[in-house]
């Protein structure tokens, strides 16, 4: 992919996906915890809840109930071959070192939601996540470290500014905050990630420049 993502056009856009779905989300975090004890069921549930950035980035608000959906669980036998594979590859990644094992992960980020998404084989599933991230694997993995970075800066300021006195009430208010944005990190990332494959699958990339059109080239003087 020639086009790069924009890490700043990406995370705001990721924001407003997380803020439309919030509630959603937490619902569906709730009801995946619920019942994660649970056998068979907890196969499609969990299938369901990777596929999560691709049915937010349809743009519509999602329902919480889609995790119980029968078809998440048609493939699980190759979703676990799928994750087999993207456990032992980077696993091995980083045997060689940090650098190798982040990048296979960035690379492969998105195979699970692709072997949902567009209902790929396990390996159809893999080489597409890394041909779609191709280019932009450091793009990607900035704009979540920066969005992940920013939340811990506002929740250490969060703490400080009501831990000053150490008084009981003010404490309290302080650690609601901190809750609040907490249970707001989990959604924010997705909703970023959400960002990221609609652009990559779409080719429509935020604040990318428009490629200018070659100028012909002057016929040579005779």
């Amino acid at each position: 992919m020639d086009k790069k993502l924009n890490i700043m056009a990406t995370i705001k856009d990721g924001l407003a996906i997380a803020l439309v779905n919030y509630l959603s989300l937490v619902a569906a975090a709730a009801l995946y915890v619920i019942t994660i004890w649970i056998p068979y069921l907890n196969v499609g549930t969990t299938i369901a809840m990777a596929s999560l950035p691709a049915e937010m980035a349809k743009g519509t608000m999602i329902n919480p109930l889609f995790i119980f959906d029968g078809k998440y669980r048609r493939n699980m036998g190759e979703f676990f071959i799928l994750m087999a594979l993207m456990s032992g590859a980077i696993f091995v990644g980083f045997l060689f070192g940090i650098i190798p094992g982040l990048v296979i992960s960035v690379a492969w980020s998105f195979a699970a939601v692709l072997f949902v998404d567009k209902n790929m084989s396990a390996l159809d599933s893999l080489r597409e996540s890394n041909r779609i991230t191709y280019g932009n694997k450091w793009r990607i993995f900035g704009a979540e470290f920066l969005l992940a970075f920013c939340l811990e800066i506002v929740v250490g300021i969060v703490q400080w500014l009501f831990g000053i006195g150490e008084i009981g009430w003010l404490q309290t208010i302080g650690t609601i905050i901190v809750v609040v944005l907490c249970v707001f990190a989990v959604p924010a990332i997705y909703g970023v990630e959400a960002s990221i494959y609609r652009q990559l699958t779409s080719g429509e990339l935020l604040g990318a420049e428009p490629q200018q059109p070659a100028e012909p080239e002057a016929p040579a003087a005779e």
